[in-house]
C-alpha cells in the first residue's frame, strides 16, 4: 500500500479529529464551509502567497482554485485519514484566523509533515506559536508520531523563530529552491522529535 494511504476500514492516527484548546486559540476540525473564510484570508493577504512559495513574483496574486473546488477539498480533508487539518480560532474574537496541518504521513517511520497558514488578523499576538505548539504536541503524544518535519523559506525568519520556540531544529538547507523576483531563495528543513 502506498505511503500515506490506508484501507478505508482501518483507523489511522489521523482518523480522530480532535478539538485542542489553548489560552489564545482553539483548534477545531476543519469543515467544507471553512473554505470560504480561508479563501478570504488568502485573497486579502498577499504575504501568504509569498511565504508559502506559491508565486514567483511579489506582484503575482495567489493562484488558488475556485471556491467550489476549495469547498470540495476542505470537505475531503475534514474526513481524511491521512492528514489532520484544524481551523485556528482566535479565542478573543471567535474568528477563524488560519489553519494548521499534519500531513504526508509515513507510517513505517512514524513521521509526518507540518504546515500552517495564519492570516494577518492572527499574526503578532502569539496565536501562531500556540497553534503550532498545540498540534505538534498532539502529534507527538496522542498520535504517536516520532518525527514531524517542515520547510520554511529563507525570507521568513518570523516563522522560523516560531518553529524554534516550539522545539523544531534546523536540519539542513535546500539551496536556491525557489525563484522569486528573479532571485533564488533557499529553503530550510526543520524537524522535531518525540523525545
Amino acid at each position: 500500500m502506498p505511503c500515506g494511504q490506508s484501507d478505508a476500514m482501518e483507523s489511522t492516527p489521523f482518523t480522530d479529529k480532535p478539538t485542542l484548546r489553548g489560552e489564545l486559540v482553539t483548534l477545531r476540525p476543519i469543515r467544507a464551509e471553512d473554505a470560504d473564510e480561508i479563501n478570504a484570508i488568502i485573497r486579502a493577504d498577499d504575504e501568504i502567497a509569498l511565504l508559502t512559495g506559491s508565486v514567483h513574483s511579489s506582484t503575482e496574486k495567489f493562484p488558488g482554485a475556485s471556491i467550489e473546488r476549495l469547498r470540495d477539498i476542505y470537505g475531503a480533508w475534514a474526513v481524511a485519514d491521512d492528514r489532520l487539518v484544524l481551523a485556528v480560532m482566535d479565542n478573543t474574537t471567535d474568528e477563524l484566523v488560519g489553519e494548521v496541518v499534519l500531513h504526508e504521513w509515513d507510517e513505517g517511520n512514524e513521521s509526518c509533515g507540518f504546515r500552517t497558514l495564519i492570516g494577518a488578523a492572527g499574526r503578532g499576538r502569539g496565536l501562531g506559536t500556540e497553534a503550532t505548539r498545540l498540534i505538534v504536541e498532539h502529534g507527538l503524544t496522542k498520535m504517536g508520531m516520532h518525527r514531524i518535519t517542515l520547510e520554511v523559506y529563507d525570507f521568513n525568519p518570523r516563522a522560523r523563530h516560531v518553529y524554534e520556540k516550539v522545539g523544531f531544529m534546523h536540519e539542513g538547507t535546500g539551496r536556491e529552491a525557489l525563484r522569486l523576483d528573479d532571485e533564488w531563495i533557499d529553503v530550510h528543513f526543520m524537524a522535531i522529535l518525540a523525545h
